[in-house]
C-alpha cells in the first residue's frame, strides 16, 4: 500500500509541476508582463524564476525568451525608485539560457538576436575595495554600464563584468570572464581573464583563419514544414546564416 501511495504522490507532483511550467511562465499580455516598462509580443520568461524585481525599469523586446531559474533584477532590491528611464534593455529575438543572471543598477543594453548558454552572469556593478579599513561588502559598489551588440553569442557559464562593451556578432567562449573594455564587431573572446583570440577584417577575413571542422546542422523547422525563407540545405562551414528566418 505504501509503494502505491508513493507512486501516486510522485505522479501528482510531476503533473502539477508540468502544469505549472506550461502555464505559470510570464507571457506578453499577462498581468505580470504589464509590470515591465516593455514586454514585447511573443516574449516569455520561463517558470520558475529565481529572482525578479525592478520590472518598471526593464524592457524586453519581441519574441525574446528567458530561461527558467532566471535572475532578472534592476536596482538594489524591490521597491527602489530608479528614476526616469529604464535600466535593463533586452532586444528582440533573444534567447537567454536557463539559470542566467542579469543584474543591473545603472545600464545594461543587450541587442537584438543575442543568444546565451545557461548560467551566464551579466552585471554592471562590482564591489569596491579601495578602503582597506572597511570590509569589502560594506563599501559603496561601483557601477559601469554594459552593452552587448546585436547578434552576439555568449557561451555557458561566461561572466560579463561591468564596463564591457561587445560589438556586433561577437562570440564569448564558455567559461570566459570578459574584462572591462570595448571589443570590436565579430571579436571572439576566450579565457580567464578573457582576451580576443580571433578577429575579422573585411579585406583579410578571419585572423587566424577558421578551421573547417564539424558538420553544420539543419535549421530546426516545425512539423508543418519549413518556415518561409528557411534554407532547404544546411549552410557550408563559414557561410553566413539567418536563424531563425525573418
Amino acid at each position: 500500500m505504501g509503494a502505491r501511495v508513493s507512486r501516486l504522490l510522485s505522479w501528482i507532483i510531476r503533473s502539477l509541476w508540468s502544469y505549472a511550467r506550461g502555464h505559470a511562465e510570464i507571457r506578453s499580455g499577462s498581468r505580470a508582463a504589464r509590470r515591465f516598462a516593455r514586454f514585447g509580443d511573443g516574449s516569455a520568461i520561463a517558470f520558475p524564476t529565481a529572482t525578479l524585481y525592478g520590472e518598471p525599469w526593464i524592457e524586453i523586446g519581441a519574441f525574446t525568451v528567458l530561461g527558467g531559474d532566471m535572475t532578472l533584477a534592476a536596482g538594489m532590491g524591490p521597491d527602489y525608485d530608479l528614476g526616469p528611464g529604464t535600466v535593463v534593455r533586452i532586444g528582440s529575438g533573444c534567447a537567454i539560457g536557463r539559470g542566467s543572471h542579469i543584474v543591473a543598477h545603472k545600464s545594461i543594453d543587450i541587442g537584438d538576436h543575442v543568444y546565451t548558454g545557461p548560467y551566464v552572469y551579466i552585471t554592471d556593478q562590482n564591489h569596491s575595495y579601495a578602503n582597506t579599513e572597511i570590509p569589502v561588502g560594506l563599501q559603496w559598489p561601483v557601477d559601469d554600464p554594459v552593452s552587448i551588440g546585436a547578434g552576439t553569442w555568449i557561451g555557458a557559464n561566461a561572466v560579463i563584468l561591468p564596463g564591457v562593451h561587445l560589438g556586433r556578432n561577437c562570440v564569448v567562449a564558455a567559461g570566459t570572464v570578459v574584462r572591462p573594455g570595448t571589443y570590436p564587431d565579430h571579436a571572439v573572446v576566450a579565457g580567464v581573464p578573457g582576451r580576443v583570440v580571433r578577429t575579422y577584417e573585411p579585406e583579410l577575413g578571419w585572423r587566424p583563419p577558421l578551421r573547417d571542422t564539424g558538420t553544420p546542422t539543419r535549421v530546426p523547422t516545425p512539423a508543418a514544414g519549413p518556415l518561409p525563407g528557411a534554407p532547404e540545405e544546411p549552410p557550408q562551414p563559414g557561410t553566413p546564416t539567418r536563424f531563425p528566418p525573418v
